[in-house]
């Protein structure tokens, strides 16, 4: 029985720092998502950064926010061409 309670204890142990550990950690876990820009033949990588500059997009455009994913694909690369106008630095995007 002491075996059992060994492991139980040895299993938890190992379970505490992965369960407490910050969510910005476990992020990198997720494939990123890229996307080719057919027009530029470059490709640009989905993350925190993109989000935002594709938020400033839709304001400064006038559309109604929707997931970049679901776009098609002349919508994308209206977006890739504007987006290439418009560094982080020139929306103001803090870059981590």
């Amino acid at each position: 029985m002491s075996r059992f309670w060994n492991t139980a204890l040895l299993s938890a142990a190992l379970m505490i720092p992965v369960a407490m550990a910050p969510r910005v950690l476990r992020a990198d876990d997720k494939a990123a998502v890229t996307y080719h820009d057919k027009q530029h033949n470059d490709d640009h990588q989905w993350n925190g950064q993109e989000g935002k500059a594709y938020r400033i997009y839709a304001k400064q455009n006038h559309r109604k926010y929707s997931d970049f994913s679901k776009l098609k694909d002349d919508d994308q690369q209206n977006y890739w061409n504007w987006r290439h106008e418009h560094s982080d630095a020139v929306l103001k995007i803090e870059v981590k």
